[in-house]
């Protein structure tokens, strides 16, 4: 069974950093895209950023510039460094990671989320 544990958020001041985590445990033959996406209350889930296991990131407009997304494979660990933040960065982050298994399917999975509040 597959796990996405995501850790790091918190409440920080405008212009200040966090820096998220998203583990990733189970029985994995390999990790292929992982992202982060955040949901504010009242919109949708939307794209922050996405790599890939090459290395390949894409980033939201919002998020360029100010944010950056690593990982280490060893690991299965997905990291987003989050600087510069302002209050419409407020939401819940979640970890997605895209897996694929033995036969070549690829399969989608979540993590539980994690609350970060920008505010004075």
């Amino acid at each position: 069974q597959v796990q996405l544990v995501e850790s790091g958020g918190g409440l920080v001041q405008p212009g200040g950093s966090l820096r998220l985590s998203c583990a990733v445990s189970g029985s994995i033959f390999s990790s292929n895209v992982m992202g982060w996406y955040r949901q504010a209350p009242g919109n949708q889930r939307t794209l922050v950023a996405t790599i890939t296991n090459e290395g390949i990131t894409n980033y939201a407009a919002s998020a360029k510039g100010r944010f950056t997304i690593s990982r280490d494979n060893a690991k299965n660990t997905v990291y987003l460094q989050m600087n510069s933040l302002k209050p419409e960065d407020t939401a819940v982050y979640y970890c997605k990671a895209i897996l694929g298994d033995a036969r070549g399917y690829e399969y989608q999975y979540w993590g539980q989320g994690t609350q970060v509040t920008v505010s004075s």
